[in-house]
């Protein structure tokens, strides 16, 4: 939130902020900011609902495919793809014939579940008020 942005004063925005919280991002650098590409990543309708399937256990594609009913081939695909080139999932490749191929959390998308499950529980909390 700039100055042009918004007509809530700045001492305001900090009180709401609170310490510890990282600083707002200037409008023209909020689509290049981490947080934002973040946010963006896991707000789509199939990538938390596949991070929960790998957060029980490391599953091969055509399971993780079978499970989240509904989602494409082509969708799975590029959920894996993007998570695997944020580290948050590991991509290991069997050598069979064909060759097998796995997908699971890393220690990274593990440490990602943490704030996840507090949002999840914040959510929960608030719906059941």
């Amino acid at each position: 939130m700039s100055d042009g942005n918004s007509d809530v004063p700045q001492h305001i925005v900090s009180v709401a902020l609170g310490p510890g919280l990282p600083a707002l991002v200037p409008a023209e650098e909020y689509e290049a900011c981490p947080v934002t590409q973040t946010l963006q990543m896991l707000g789509d309708k199939w990538t938390l609902l596949v991070m929960m399937m790998l957060a029980e256990r490391p599953h091969r594609y055509n399971e993780l495919r079978r499970r989240v009913e509904g989602i494409s081939q082509r969708m799975l695909t590029r959920i894996l793809r993007v998570l695997e080139d944020e580290g948050i999932v590991t991509r290991t490749v069997f050598p069979t014939v064909p060759p097998g191929v796995e997908y699971a959390l890393s220690d990274r998308g593990r440490e990602l579940l943490v704030p996840l499950a507090g949002l999840a529980d914040w959510v929960v909390r608030g719906t059941a008020a």
